[in-house]
């Protein structure tokens, strides 16, 4: 005869049962919001994140009351400094901005001044001063390089250089091109994907350089390298920057048509992008389509270089 099973007390298997239940009745508290170092947020830092949020929902002056409640609590604190300098730039005032973009560089420990004078160098470039973001980003780009961060400095480079092609420095910005791409190529552990990724950045750079020139055959020589590389199959994420770049060079060419065609086809997040396609389309006569444009990149609060070449144009036109 086979034995009766074992009867399990009351109180275990009600304790089973709620064990089994929890996951689908209850959760876990949320963490508590852990800085770099895995220490508690300060109630400032706090504030900081919770205007950038605001910042980024365009909601400017709001964040900035909240970086200014920060400072009262932490007037130390460069993140603040920077997140405020970020919101007056995106608003337009631009000296004003680099007052606390100065100041967090000032408060910011050695390790972290490079980034904030990249943050400096965008100010500068919402005001098309090439001049002073290349005294910026050089030195950060020497200390990359010497420090044998072969990609970051690379990155930087690239940075630069576009902050000067859109400001309207072409030698400038072939010549940093180039810095870029020689200097990716010096890192030692360079994988094959990542090698044709910086070839296809390369190609990239060139062919708008060249669109800039009025360079028109050389510009579509290097579309179809920049093709070539992404044909490769190693960088797939990289297909969307494509149709940005055959839209440039069309719309650098003057084939209003085919920069918005292949211009649509490209990143609507991006707001250089948006800035493209509402010139193509006020350039084509259609000024409605134009400033529908303009109102989408205004829209997006971005402090990097795409947002720094199509904000204040946008700001122009809509005001």
């Amino acid at each position: 005869m086979s034995p009766l099973p074992r009867r399990i007390p009351g109180s275990a298997l009600l304790a089973a049962l709620i064990a089994l239940s929890a996951p689908l009745t209850a959760q876990a508290p949320p963490p508590q919001p852990q800085a770099r170092d895995s220490q508690p947020v300060s109630p400032a830092m706090q504030l900081v994140r919770q205007g950038r949020r605001l910042s980024t929902d365009g909601r400017q002056d709001s964040a900035m009351a909240l970086y200014r409640q920060a400072l009262a609590l932490d007037p130390a604190l460069a993140d603040a400094h920077t997140a405020m300098g970020v919101s007056l730039d995106l608003m337009g005032d631009y000296a004003e901005a680099r007052k606390h973009l100065q100041e967090a560089i000032d408060l910011s420990p050695d390790s972290l001044k490079g980034r904030g004078r990249r943050t400096m160098a965008i100010s500068f470039a919402f005001e098309r001063n090439a001049r002073q973001a290349l005294a910026l980003e050089k030195p950060v780009f020497d200390e990359a390089l010497a420090a044998g961060k072969f990609i970051e400095a690379a990155e930087i480079a690239n940075e630069l250089a576009r902050i000067l092609l859109e400001s309207g420095d072409l030698d400038g910005a072939a010549a940093w091109y180039r810095s870029g791409h020689e200097t990716a190529s010096k890192a030692p552990d360079l994988k094959p994907a990542e090698r044709d990724l910086w070839d296809f950045r390369w190609h990239h750079a060139q062919a708008r350089v060249a669109a800039r020139r009025g360079k028109a055959a050389e510009a579509q020589q290097h579309v179809a390298m920049a093709r070539a590389a992404l044909d490769k199959g190693t960088n797939p994420q990289q297909e969307p920057f494509f149709p940005y770049l055959t839209g440039y060079v069309a719309f650098y060419g003057g084939d209003m048509k085919t920069a918005i065609a292949e211009l649509q086809r490209a990143n609507q997040n991006d707001p250089f992008i948006l800035s493209l396609l509402a010139q193509a389309y006020e350039k084509t006569g259609d000024a409605a389509q134009g400033m529908a444009y303009w109102r989408k990149v205004l829209a997006l609060n971005i402090h990097n270089p795409t947002g720094a070449f199509s904000r204040p144009l946008a700001m122009q036109k809509v005001k």
